[in-house]
């Protein structure tokens, strides 16, 4: 039966589900949303209370769906960026799963001090690397880097870099605590 839902999946994908149904969904649904929460067009009132206006909204998340739809270019890089993006989520979750595994379960386990903030600045730094992968500049930027190393620009933006790092780490760190007063006498 393997087979069966194998040729399915082809199947579907030769109707063009994944890359032109998908994402018109998906970008539909976010700009639609988005759309919703700000209520950037505003409100209208009907029988005394305030709704969003869904036509518009609707309207503007229809257009903008099949913009990125017509964009081959545009649906490439939202599946290779999606399909990156669940390979990191699947990574943070083995992760955790063998976090956990060393934890006795006696108490609720969540990551303290800094670390949950580290692991989330690890996470942002994944997007924005898949992002830059999936727009081709990843290569661009790498090999500029390599080949450009004993140039002056790369020498300076690497030791801006060591630096704020050595005065974040000297000065420790963004989140001090602020003493309320001193209790002196």
């Amino acid at each position: 039966m393997a087979s069966s839902f194998g040729n399915a999946i082809g199947f579907m994908g030769e109707l063009g589900v994944y890359d032109v149904v998908l994402p018109f969904l998906m970008i539909f649904t976010l700009v639609f949303a988005i759309l919703e929460k700000t209520k950037i067009y505003g409100t209208e009132k009907i029988g005394g209370q305030e709704y969003t206006r869904k036509n518009l909204n609707g309207m503007t998340a229809f257009v903008m769906a099949f913009f990125v739809v017509a964009s081959t270019r545009l649906v490439a890089v939202i599946n290779e960026v999606l399909a990156s993006t669940v390979l990191l989520l699947l990574l943070s979750v083995c992760f955790l799963l063998l976090a956990g595994s060393f934890h006795s379960g006696k108490e609720e386990f969540f990551l303290k001090g800094g670390w949950n903030k580290l692991f989330m600045f690890i996470m942002f730094i994944g997007i924005v690397l898949i992002f830059l992968h999936a727009l081709g500049w990843l290569d661009i930027i790498w090999v500029s880097l390599i080949h450009n190393f004993d140039s002056v620009i790369t020498s300076t933006i690497v030791l801006l870099v060591i630096v704020v790092v050595a005065i974040v780490y000297i000065t420790g760190g963004f989140d001090k605590k602020k003493s309320g007063g001193s209790k002196e006498g």
